[in-house]
C-alpha cells in the first residue's frame, strides 16, 4: 500500500511539473481543492495506464526498442500521457494534452521528476 501512495505521489508531482512548465498541457479546476483533487485523480490513471497498456505496448513494440536502441521510449512515453488526457476527458476531469510534439516533451519531464521524486520520497516495499 505504501509503495501504491508512494508512487502516486511521485506521479501527481511529476504531472505538476509537466503542467507548470508546459502551456499546452492544462489543469484547470474551480478552486485550489479541485485542482488538486483533480491532479491526484489523473495522478491514478496514468498510473494505471503505465501499469495496464505500457507493457503491452513495449511487448509489442520490442523490435523498435531494439532498432531505435531504446529511443522508440519517448514515443511510447508519449503515448501513454495522450492516453491519461483522453480518458481524463472521458471521466470528465480538466487535465487536457494539446498535440504529440507536446506529450513528448511531456512524458520526458514527467520521467525526470517521477525518477527524482522516487529517489526522494521512501519505499520499502
Amino acid at each position: 500500500m505504501k509503495n501504491f501512495l508512494v508512487k502516486t505521489i511521485a506521479n501527481a508531482a511529476a504531472l505538476a511539473v509537466a503542467v507548470w512548465l508546459l502551456k499546452d498541457i492544462t489543469l484547470t479546476g474551480n478552486n485550489t481543492g479541485r485542482t488538486v483533487l483533480t491532479l491526484v485523480l489523473v495522478a491514478l490513471i496514468f498510473g494505471l495506464v503505465n501499469f495496464v497498456v505500457k507493457p503491452v505496448v513495449k511487448l509489442l513494440s520490442f523490435p523498435l526498442f531494439i532498432l531505435t536502441l531504446g529511443l522508440i521510449t519517448l514515443v511510447v512515453n508519449a503515448l501513454m500521457l495522450l492516453l491519461t488526457s483522453w480518458l481524463a476527458e472521458k471521466a470528465d476531469l480538466a487535465f487536457h494534452v494539446q498535440g504529440f510534439w507536446t506529450a513528448v516533451l511531456g512524458g520526458v519531464i514527467i520521467s525526470i521528476v517521477s525518477w527524482a521524486m522516487h529517489m526522494i520520497l521512501p519505499d520499502n516495499d
